[in-house]
């Protein structure tokens, strides 16, 4: 092989890569001026799985106020201690610059294990009182405004401190059972919210990183294509169900056969890092959780799709 072609290579594939985040910046929906809350299991969490979404969401022209909401120490090695202030330095480097924002709690109801699974009806109880119990309501100053939303029948309707909550699927992308009682904690929560509110929607949206199979999920920024291909092909078949609702429109105006998308809450929303993004993400490893950098750590942050690219769906909740 000739030289020039060898040189070549990595200028094609640098400029495909930055070709590519600037298509997913451009083309894909995302979130503005939204309360948002990131719920995860361990202090890494946010670094090793979440790092585009957090890197996206806090960009200040999109005016979002998110949260992270950690729902243990990752005390499993006894460096529980050690890694709250990691991620705290890890939050920091992703755009959180306020201390308020972080909450880590430390709770014998979900210890840091590979093998015991949390109460989901405890993460929503976790989820109550932070967003909304009435002490949160009334520190958020929305008690007087809750008291004038009421539909026909004067039932409340549902509110809470936050907007959306970004949290794993039910895959919990490694496998790891604290990841997926995240999933399952934060559809009760939801539920409960809206329990005996009929006619409205819900009061926070739940977004859900997606699980992948082990090739992509190792694909790096390769996986990127491919994600973007089922982004698209989702975002089409959403618009040919909005489109056959309003052709099924019943004779009394109820539409029947989808359901129409929301434009402040997508119902998919994809965010790719360029390379100071990537580099970010890497650092926040390898100079915030050093005490998590083993050397299977070292393959994830080179190799994982998910340091580059997220791809998350909102959940339907019923």
């Amino acid at each position: 092989m000739e030289p020039y072609v060898i040189l070549a290579i990595p200028i094609l594939l640098a400029t495909c890569w930055f070709y590519t985040v600037a298509v997913a910046k451009r083309s894909f929906p995302t979130l503005r001026g939204k309360r948002i809350c990131l719920l995860i299991a361990h202090p890494d969490d946010e670094a090793m799985f979440f790092n585009p979404t957090l890197q996206a969401l806090n960009a200040p022209e999109l005016g979002n106020h998110l949260k992270v909401l950690c729902l243990s120490s990752g005390d499993a090695d006894g460096l529980g201690s050690i890694r709250k202030h990691e991620l705290l330095r890890s939050t920091s480097m992703l755009g959180l610059h306020s201390l308020d924002d972080v909450l880590i709690l430390e709770d014998d109801n979900f210890p840091d294990s590979m093998s015991a699974s949390w109460s989901s009806e405890k993460i929503a109880n976790c989820l109550t009182y932070a967003f909304a119990s009435e002490e949160a309501l009334e520190q958020a100053a929305m008690i007087a405004k809750v008291k004038k939303q009421k539909i026909g029948t004067g039932i409340d309707a549902p509110v809470a401190t936050i907007d959306a909550l970004i949290t794993f699927d039910q895959g919990g992308v490694s496998g790891h059972v604290n990841h997926i009682s995240l999933f399952h904690g934060a559809v009760e929560w939801v539920q409960g919210l809206m329990k005996g509110k009929a006619g409205y929607d819900e009061a926070v949206k739940v977004y859900t990183l997606t699980s992948t199979n082990v090739l992509r999920k190792y694909m790096s920024g390769f996986d990127a294509p491919v994600t973007i291909a089922k982004c698209v092909l989702d975002s089409m078949r959403r618009t040919a169900g909005t489109k056959a609702a309003k052709r099924g429109k019943t004779k009394g105006g109820r539409a029947s056969g989808g359901s129409r998308e929301d434009p402040d809450f997508p119902g998919r929303l994809m965010f790719m890092n360029g390379f100071s993004e990537v580099r970010t993400g890497q650092s926040c490893m390898t100079h915030a959780h050093q005490s998590q950098m083993r050397w299977f750590r070292w393959g994830w942050i080179f190799a994982s799709r998910y340091m580059v690219v997220n791809d998350l769906k909102r959940a339907k909740i019923t």
